[in-house]
Parts: structure tokens; sequence; C-alpha cells
């Protein structure tokens, strides 16, 4: 989402101006053309020279430079960005752009600058909690600037608490949310993504469960809030992190995900249901672990648990509502069969034995079927590039459905 993108980074006189350094680097990894802008007390921490070997262009430092690169450089700077980002903003800068001033290159060029802007406020904490800082952020806020909560932590004033900036990834990712919201085909949606195996307690120690990693979910959540969707992902145990700008609901068993996914679905506009959840779950669990007493066999009896995709189906009103058949034997057979007892509008069907497919590949091979009959087969790819397909589809049949 940022690449190609034009971003004037002002750099101000905190501690925090290395991760800026960083921040450079990174953006410009993302494919993002980078232009620095810094204040006097900023040039005490960082040269701007160490800037402009990072972003790959001069430095402006100053109203009156004789080496500015454009005649009028903050006007010029200011039209130049699609986005402007403060990075570290201290409470300084953040009181002359909520009062207007203009007292140097920095604050001037905000001041004419048509982009928007997004402000990453860093700084000892009782100066970020003063009121004065507070009601000005507050102001701000009203006029339209987007403001990333500081970080909370050890500060190098010795002080622990909120005025961290935060890590320049975090901020990356932050940006890049940003234009998803604004630009991505996906933008405005709210998308439901269930991911990883569930698991049914035998004892305080055993449970029943199965191989899933959540890795095809994970993908699909991710690419979802790359695209700009508003993503909640209901997820069973995993050792995945959760993505970037995805809202987190952690369950175990499957009865936990089917009320996580009761609460949010009247208000979702995509549901893609990756999870691979236990179908059964033990009908007594013990409340002590149970010892091997003897060579005797453990007889466990197991209850039917409710089937999420059936139920959700069954409830369905203006939901697109896509679902996964993880087989063994009988792919397609066995796929058509769900996609019409359980009211999908698509279902992503794949051969879990098949080399490249498994629960903790990195790639996949699935087929896509589709309510009217249609099976649309895809060829191993990443998981990232699976999810991307699927979203397509599921936008193609949301689009047509609102017609």
């Amino acid at each position: 989402m940022l690449k190609g993108k034009k971003i004037v980074l002002g750099v101000t006189g905190g501690i925090a101006v290395y991760k800026a350094v960083d921040l450079v680097s990174r953006l410009r990894k993302q494919g993002a053309q980078v232009r620095v802008v810094m204040t006097e007390h900023a040039q005490q921490f960082v040269t701007p020279l160490t800037f402009k070997e990072i972003s790959g262009n001069q430095v402006a430092v100053s109203m009156w430079s004789a080496n500015q690169e454009f005649n009028v450089e903050h006007i010029s700077l200011a039209n130049w960005a699609d986005v402007f980002l403060v990075a570290p903003a201290t409470a300084n800068i953040l009181a002359k752009m909520a009062y207007g001033l203009a007292d140097d290159l920095l604050s001037t060029t905000l001041l004419a600058s048509p982009a928007p802007i997004i402000v990453c406020p860093a700084m000892n904490t009782n100066m970020y909690l003063n009121p004065a800082t507070t009601e000005n952020i507050a102001k701000l806020e009203s006029r339209g600037v987007t403001v990333m909560p500081p970080a909370v932590g050890m500060l190098a004033c010795g002080t622990s608490g909120p005025g961290r900036m935060p890590e320049p990834q975090q901020i990356v990712e932050f940006v890049s949310a940003f234009f998803a919201r604004r630009e991505g085909d996906m933008r405005g949606l709210k998308v439901l993504v269930t991911a990883a195996g569930t698991r049914e307690p035998i004892d305080p120690v055993r449970f029943v469960g199965n191989r899933s990693s959540g890795k095809m979910g994970y993908a699909v959540a991710q690419m979802a809030a790359e695209r700009g969707a508003e993503v909640l992902l209901i997820s069973g145990p995993s050792a995945l992190s959760i993505p970037a700008n995805v809202k987190a609901i952690n369950v175990e068993t499957t009865n936990e995900m089917l009320n996580a996914c009761l609460d949010a679905y009247d208000d979702v506009d995509i549901v893609i249901k990756a999870a691979a959840v236990a179908d059964y779950r033990p009908r007594d669990v013990a409340d002590q672990k149970i010892k091997k007493k003897t060579d005797d066999a453990l007889t466990v009896v197991m209850d039917k648990n409710p089937d999420i995709l059936k139920t959700l189906g069954g409830k369905k009103t203006h939901q697109v509502l896509v679902g996964f058949a993880a087989e063994t034997q009988n792919l397609l057979a066995n796929a058509r069969e769900k996609v019409v007892k359980k009211n999908l509008d698509m279902i992503v069907a794949n051969d879990v034995t098949a080399a490249g497919a498994g629960f903790n590949a990195d790639t996949n091979i699935v087929k896509l079927l589709f309510a009217n009959g249609d099976v649309q087969a895809l060829e191993k790819m990443p998981k990232t590039a699976v999810a991307n397909c699927i979203l397509n589809e599921a936008l193609k049949i949301y689009h047509t459905r609102e017609k």
C-alpha cells in the first residue's frame, strides 16, 4: 500500500529521533519516497547527512538555507506530499500545530500542507499527560489530524508510562493501514475471519484437537486488513502473531468460537471461516488429571459439537459466507455437499494430504466452489496469495449482492 507514496517526514528534537532513521529506511523498503524536514533541535541528536543518505534526498532544515532543493521549499514540500508524518512529535510541535504557529521550516510546511497529517507523540509521561498537551492533541484530532498513540514503557528520562515513540515497524504498519482505509478496495467493509483449531478438554492436561496451525486464516486476516477492511480475527490456539491492524479474540473450544462469531455476525459484511474446529467434545471433563492406573484402555465418550458454519448459514441475511473444506478423499463431492447444506456462497476446498497443501505448510492448493456450481482451481501458491484470491471472489459476490 506504500509503494510509490510520497511521504514528508517531520523530525523534531526528542531522544526518539534515532528511531526516525530506521523509520525512513523501512518506509523506503516498502516502496515509499521520503523527504525529511528537521527542526534545529532535531539536528542536535542526528545530523541531516544521516537522513540524506538513508532517504536518498536532500534534507530540509531551514527557511533560509542556500542549498534549498525548491525555490519556495515549504510550499513545494507541502504540495508534494501524499501524507505528512511527524515522528517523533514533541509537545512543542504539537502546540505549534494546535495554535497555527509557523516560526520554522517544519511548522510552516505543516501549516501550508493540504496533505493528511499523522503525528506520533513522543515525550516524557508527565508532559504527555499534561492538560495542555492533551487539549492540543484533542484540538488537532478535531481538525482531522491522525494521532498514533504513544507506546507505554520505560522512557529515556527514567520514568515509566505513556510517551514512548512506537517502534518504526509499528509506524510503517500504521501508515500503511491509513492508506488502506482511504484507498483499499475493501475499505469500509467489516470482515470476520476464524482461524486455527479448537481444543476440547479431556482433563486439565489433555485435550482433543487437530493439526491446524492457523496460517491460512491468519493470511486471510492480514490481506483483508492490508486492503482496508476492518477485520475481526477469532482464533483458536496458535503460535502465530496477530497480523497488524487486526482486532483479535482468542478462544479455545468450538462453543467459545461459535459464541464469538454470533456476537459479531450481524454487523459484518464478509465471513471467512478458515478455522478447523473440533467436531466432537468429551461428554465428561475430569476436574483432575486422569491417572494411568492400569493397562486398561481409556474410553472417552464424545458428544457432537455445534456446526458453526451451518449455524451462521441458517442466520445469514446480508453476509457473504465462505467456508473451508479440508478433506482427505472425495474432495469436490464433499465440498459441494457442504455448500448446499450450510447455505454458503463459496467454499475453499483442499486435500490436506497433498504436498504443499497441509496444515503447517506456507503454501496451499485449493479449489473454489461457488453456490451456482462453478469451480475455480488454483495452482500451488503462498497462502497470502491464496488469501487474496479468496477475498477477490468474496468481494465480487458482495458487490453483486449490493446491486
